[in-house]
């Protein structure tokens, strides 16, 4: 038990760049209520965590990360009795209007307004993502340097970048991209809309592995049964169910990489009742059976 703490201890850090932006690496089992102190971006490695913002549940696993806006109230606890790695980023404001200067368009529309359709939308941003393989390469890249001790700020600040350049490539595509396909005449109509999607996509990855209820869905996410189903379906072009099987078979391709468990008990621990559909259903993805699959990386 020694020896652990003092590996948790080594890989505990805070940096603080000349830029005022704060890259934190910290263990966490349980913890009080916190405050983020700036727009947030957090990703866990070696468990999962949820995070808790007000009735919220933002599940926290490997192929995932969330962003907080600042000023957001929020509880972080690990989903099992071990503690995890939590690596974060925290983007001063006059960094993030100098970026938003640099990527919104300089070309005026209708009524002379620039086009904030572009921009990060603080009523957007604060929701789980998928941990797309650009954006984990440069986040494992920039852990791996600071792990092992790196402290120069020139690298340090061209990690950042583009850490901070591959999160606005999936702002865009997650966000802005889906709140386009919404077919509502005012942007702000898609806006709330797609904020009350994303309380759906929240519901989905915190209870991937229990059985959802359609109705509990709509009413987390403020909407009827059928204004959901409909408006899911233009934003992520499948159903609320179609969606929950993705995710569940992502989840069990995690669990056959990283873990020894047996196919039939990943099987429940992802949230589905039949071994024989669930082979069916990963073949069809990822064009080979569970085991084959496993074998291939065990190779």
């Amino acid at each position: 038990m020694l020896s652990l703490f003092i590996t948790l201890f080594n890989m505990e850090y805070i940096k603080i760049l000349d830029s005022r932006n704060k890259i934190t690496s910290h263990y966490n089992w349980k913890s009080s209520p916190e405050t983020a102190t700036n727009l947030t971006m957090r990703f866990v490695f070696g468990g999962s965590e949820i995070c808790s913002i007000g009735r919220r549940r933002l599940s926290l696993q490997h192929d995932s990360f969330i962003v907080l806006n600042k000023g957001t109230q929020f509880t972080a606890n690990s989903e099992t009795d071990t503690f995890v790695n939590v690596f974060s980023l925290s983007l001063d404001d006059d960094f993030l209007n100098e970026f938003n200067d640099v990527l919104a368009p300089k070309d005026k529309i209708f009524g002379g307004k620039y086009d904030d359709e572009n921009l990060l939308q603080s009523e957007l941003i604060e929701t789980i993502y998928p941990l797309k393989p650009e954006m984990k390469h440069a986040i494992v890249l920039l852990k791996e340097y600071l792990d092992n001790g790196g402290d120069d700020e020139d690298m340090l600040n061209e990690y950042f970048c583009k850490c901070l350049l591959n999160y606005f490539r999936i702002y865009k595509e997650e966000i802005l991209n889906k709140a386009r396909k919404l077919n509502f005449l005012h942007y702000s109509t898609r806006i709330e809309i797609l904020r009350r999607l994303n309380l759906a996509k929240e519901y989905l990855y915190a209870n991937y592995n229990r059985n959802v209820n359609l109705d509990s869905l709509a009413d987390h996410a403020c909407l009827s049964v059928n204004h959901l189903l409909r408006t899911f379906k233009l934003a992520y072009n499948q159903s609320p169910h179609q969606f929950l099987i993705q995710l569940r078979l992502q989840r069990a391709q995690l669990l056959l990489t990283k873990t020894e468990y047996p196919v039939y008990e990943i099987v429940n621990m992802v949230g589905f009742k039949c071994t024989s559909s669930f082979i069916r259903l990963f073949r069809t993805r990822y064009k080979t059976t569970p085991l084959k699959y496993r074998n291939v990386l065990a190779a």
